[in-house]
């Protein structure tokens, strides 16, 4: 039988945090585990349904989580992102193929974009073994040299840095100028810089 009740505290980069029943005033451990499916990182307040199992130490955890407004207008707010990656990745095709860059440059995002992708996961990897993080600069150096694809889908499909609005906005901030700069680069359609 599943239950109602909303998040009442979260540590994000522990991945953990209480659910608070809806029925009574007993709060329930959850795990970000328990989330499965979903490319949304939990906050507080978030309300959810859930269910729960029993440790062997006798205390109650939340399992098999979902959260209760994850309508469509919710889930869409992924949407933008996903559509400009997909917008931007088919400009960059059209502009090889127009020989306005060369494909080196589309090979070099998509490198970028795997190492974006493993230094995400190594500091998420980090984060939940309590071990030497990942600077966020390097992450954001990463973004801004071609790698903000991967890490975009880093950030959905392992859940991790999609919360934090300081870091959203710098992240969003080397999006644009790495795609002002492509974008300057094919107007120009000087491919000498990159031979």
């Amino acid at each position: 039988m599943r239950s109602q009740g909303k998040i009442t505290d979260w540590d994000d980069e522990k991945g953990f945090g209480f659910i608070s029943s809806q029925n009574d005033d007993s709060s329930v451990f959850v795990h970000i585990s328990a989330f499965s499916g979903s490319a949304r990182r939990p906050q507080a307040g978030d309300p959810v349904s859930y269910e729960t199992a029993h440790e062997e130490n006798g205390k109650v955890r939340a399992e098999n989580v979902r959260f209760s407004d994850q309508s469509l207008t919710r889930r869409l707010r992924s949407a933008p992102a996903v559509s400009f990656t997909v917008l931007f990745v088919g400009f960059l095709l059209v502009s090889v193929y127009f020989h306005r860059i060369p494909w080196l440059v589309l090979a070099g995002y998509f490198v970028a974009s795997c190492i974006t992708f493993i230094a995400y996961a190594w500091d998420k990897s980090a984060a939940q073994r309590g071990k030497w993080r990942t600077a966020e600069s390097n992450l954001h150096v990463l973004a801004l040299v071609g790698g903000w694809p991967g890490a975009l889908a880093a950030q959905r499909l392992l859940r991790h840095k999609s919360s934090k609005q300081k870091f959203l906005v710098v992240f969003w901030l080397t999006v644009c100028l790495n795609v002002a700069a492509i974008g300057y680069f094919v107007w120009r359609g000087d491919t000498g810089l990159f031979n």
